[in-house]
């Protein structure tokens, strides 16, 4: 059987993935700080309140719109106008993940072979995204600064306003000349992530404007993931689709979804939002609307209760920056005195490690695995060895338990 090349993965389990399994097999202790999935991370769900909208008496009947349900999209128009931002509907897109709206936007700007620039270190989905678009991704690279502030300053725990003494400088900025260096005349789109997964960092005012110089100069794309933008450790940064001028010179398209928005991944629901030139904005959502209409993926029910989802969000994500906000100084006590440190970060849910290379002649993470505690590889996100990365949604009883046993004494 021939199957195509953009399925040609690596299919060969690695050496952790591979102790992990044996490990579960043989029912041995396994304390895992890398859970990111809220519904198993013990936080209070009102499950009435989630499941009632669904039942909503209009979603018996199907009146398909490829941009989504003019309700849902409203809903959505609202959230950022709760983020001072000014979207109309008419430039929003329903989808059903995040992935699938990369999909999309790779289908719009691309040719096959054709270039889109995305950070290192970054999430590793974006490298299957691109593969099956027939599209190639080019790297450039986040810097960071050994000197940015990561560590708390108060030992209170009754104290977790924002910003109440965790580190929150910059850390990580992008190195704008390795992104120059990186483009190419293939090159359509650079993409961001705002704040980055895993590092953590906000893209600033003058990163910001630095971007949409560039890709006005050369005719790209602007695209924005946002679902972490809610879970700062300090003020939120602004939504890309906040602007002090009416629209950005460059085609800007930003991503969210419910996911992260709302802490509902099983309810498949996410957007893109775009701004720019009026003249190419037009043609651009002319296109994403036929893109859409292709695959009609959006359900009735959840479009329904989009509405009421949105307008509850604030009960889960009060809950996961109490959690993040805990666990980073627990984390930040448990380092102290220790070989580790914990980088600096400005929001999200994951946070990085500096770490030994090899404890006992083992990698870091498999010598944390030997002690029952399964942490991922920074190799995982692009970053070098001695660099892991965890979880702050991790219940905090399995959170101080995992952190005691760690290898970092």
């Amino acid at each position: 059987m021939n199957f195509s090349t953009r399925t040609n993965w690596n299919m060969v389990e690695n050496e952790l993935a591979a102790a992990v399994r044996r490990r579960r097999v043989a029912g041995l202790v396994l304390t895992d700080l890398t859970v990111s999935n809220p519904t198993q991370c013990g936080f209070a769900y009102d499950a009435a309140s989630v499941l009632a909208p669904l039942h909503h008496a209009d979603a018996i009947g199907y009146e398909p719109d490829p941009l989504g349900m003019m309700k849902a999209r409203q809903a959505v128009s609202g959230y950022y106008r709760d983020a001072e931002a000014t979207v109309p509907p008419e430039r929003i897109c329903l989808t059903t993940s995040t992935s699938e709206a990369y999909s999309f936007l790779f289908r719009l700007l691309c040719n096959a072979g054709d270039e889109v620039l995305v950070a290192r270190p970054s999430y590793p989905l974006f490298d299957y995204i691109a593969r099956l678009d027939d599209v190639e991704l080019r790297e450039y690279p986040l810097f960071y600064d050994p000197n940015a502030a990561h560590t708390l300053e108060s030992d209170d725990d009754t104290n977790l306003s924002p910003g109440a003494g965790f580190g929150v400088g910059q850390g990580w900025s992008i190195d704008l000349h390795g992104l120059r260096s990186a483009l190419t005349d293939r090159t359509r789109a650079i993409l961001v992530v705002h704040p980055n997964n895993p590092t953590g960092n906000y893209v600033s005012a003058a990163e910001r404007e630095a971007l949409e110089t560039i890709c006005a100069e050369r005719g790209l794309a602007l695209i924005v993931d946002e679902v972490f933008r809610d879970y700062p450790l300090d003020a939120a940064a602004p939504s890309f689709m906040a602007s002090r001028t009416p629209e950005p010179e460059c085609l800007t398209f930003v991503l969210s979804g419910l996911s992260k928005v709302c802490g509902l991944p099983q309810m498949k629901a996410s957007w893109i939002a775009a701004r720019g030139p009026v003249s190419r904005l037009h043609g651009a959502m002319e296109r994403i609307e036929v893109i859409a209409d292709t695959f009609l993926s959006m359900s009735a029910p959840i479009q329904h209760a989009m509405p009421a989802w949105l307008a509850g969000r604030h009960l889960l994500q009060s809950q996961v920056r109490q959690r993040m906000q805990r666990n980073l100084k627990s984390l930040d006590r448990r380092l102290r005195g220790s070989c580790a440190q914990r980088l600096a970060m400005q929001g999200g849910w994951t946070t990085v490690l500096r770490v030994p290379r090899t404890v006992g002649g083992k990698e870091f993470a498999l010598a944390a695995l030997d002690r029952g505690v399964l942490v991922q590889p920074g190799e995982f996100y692009g970053m070098g060895d001695g660099r892991v990365v965890l979880s702050l949604l991790t219940p905090p009883d399995r959170w101080g338990e995992g952190l005691d046993r760690l290898p970092i004494d």
